[in-house]
Parts: structure tokens; sequence; C-alpha cells
């Protein structure tokens, strides 16, 4: 997988792509990220890249041909045909939600461009016949788009083969099972009086499993009823979640 971001800030992306996780993957190659200053590809003295608004209004905007040309040099060794298939992707609030399902689909593709957006926004004419995906990471809005393309980042590196040590670390998290994680535990088995539930330390399977899926079904409930909705439930889990006075809505699967 290959990253190339496109931003006003390279500083930014320094230490969290070098850290943890994400700074793993790198040293063993199974990505690559490489960050670009928008600025590079300006050509004036002071490396102007944003200007007023056409019409008048608070806020600059970034501008287009700066942005164009970084795509073309970053894209440079593609063909067009092989550019249509690249996910080029803007961050911005106007962007749709990412989600655990985008991303496991950006996972799959062998390489990602990201601009960052700043100021008041980018010229039109990037959306409209450059990038071919826009990307929100919540409803508020941010300084830039730089935090929000370290998030993508960290949240696709993780799916790619190799980068987790074990593939049920990814399969158990919250929102990618459908549901809500279950409590966890460690040592020591009690702390200034609180005890982990006896259960977890009884090693009966079966009963560990059947503790953990009802906590699951319970905090989802509490914390994120929606989930519920559209999550693949088996007669069991709506039995016990009835108890809890849920009903699923008639019109879901």
């Amino acid at each position: 997988m290959i990253f190339k971001v496109l931003t006003l800030f390279p500083e930014v992306f320094q230490a969290p792509l070098e850290s943890s996780m994400v700074g793993l993957a790198r040293q063993r190659g199974l990505v690559t990220i490489e960050v670009s200053d928008i600025r590079s590809y300006t050509h004036d003295p002071h490396g102007t890249a944003d200007d007023y608004q056409f019409g008048g209004g608070p806020g600059m905007v970034l501008k287009a041909d700066p942005i164009f040309e970084a795509v073309d040099d970053v894209l440079s060794a593609h063909s067009v045909e092989q550019r249509a298939g690249i996910p080029i992707i803007l961050t911005s609030p106007q962007g749709e939600t990412l989600t655990q399902a985008m991303a496991q689909e950006l996972s799959l593709a062998p390489e990602i461009v990201i601009i960052c957006g700043h100021y008041a926004g980018v010229d039109e004419r990037v959306r409209q016949h450059l990038v071919n995906r826009e990307i929100s990471i919540g409803d508020y809005v941010l300084t830039g788009g730089e935090i929000p393309a370290l998030v993508l980042i960290d949240s696709v590196t993780r799916l790619i083969p190799g980068v987790v040590g074990s593939h049920e670390n990814i399969e158990e998290d919250s929102i990618t099972s459908g549901l809500l994680q279950h409590p966890l535990y460690t040592r020591p088995a009690e702390f200034r009086g609180m005890a982990a539930p006896e259960v977890l330390r009884s090693g009966h399977h079966a009963e560990i499993l059947k503790w953990r899926r009802r906590e699951s079904l319970s905090r989802t409930l509490e914390r994120r009823r929606d989930l519920l909705d559209k999550a693949e439930l088996t007669t069991d889990d709506l039995t016990y979640l009835r108890s809890l006075g849920y009903a699923r809505p008639e019109h879901t699967p």
C-alpha cells in the first residue's frame, strides 16, 4: 500500500507516521507513505498556495493549480487509465463520513492520494475535475485536513495483512464486528476492591463466549442502539435483547 499525501504542513506528519503500528508497518515495508508540500508546486517567490475568493467573502481558498500539478507529479508514473482506478481523496467536512466499511474498502487499493484541505476550502475545480472522493471524519471543523488524513491513514493501515499481529484482533474490534466490544480485563484479578468477573477466570470457554457476547449486546444497546438495527443477530441474541427491552424494527432484515 502506498499513501501519497499532499499538504501545506508536511511537518505535522513526521512523528505520528514514525510511531506505533504505522511506524512499524513502514519499517517492515508493508506501507509506504510519501508526504509532499503543495507549496513546492507554486511558481512565485513566496510559495503562494492560497488566494482570495472570487466574489468576496471571509477566508482564503486553496488554489487549483498547485494541487493539480502536485497530483500530476506524484502520479506521473501512471497512465490515464491507471489513474482512474486510484482513490484521490480530499479531506473535507463536506465529504462522506469515514466508516470502518470504507476503511476496509480503501485497504484493498494499492495506492491512495490524500489532499489535505485547508483554510476556507479548495477551489471547486479540484472537487469537480480532480478528486474522486471526499472524506470527513465527523461533523465538526478542524484547522486543516492533516489530522483527518492521519486518521484515514491509521484506520486503513491497520487493516493491511501483516500490520496487526492477529487478524482476530481486527475482527473483534468495536464497529468491525457490527457491535461494540465487550469489556476487557487483565491482571491483577482484584484491584482496589474491584474484581474482574469470575466467569473470565473460570476457564470455561463456552461460558466466557456467552458472557462476552451478552456484554457486547448490552453495551451496544446502551451506547449505539443504531448498530443493533443492522447487525447480524442470532435468535439467542434477539431473545436476550428483548429481555433488555430492545425490539428490532420490523423493516430491518
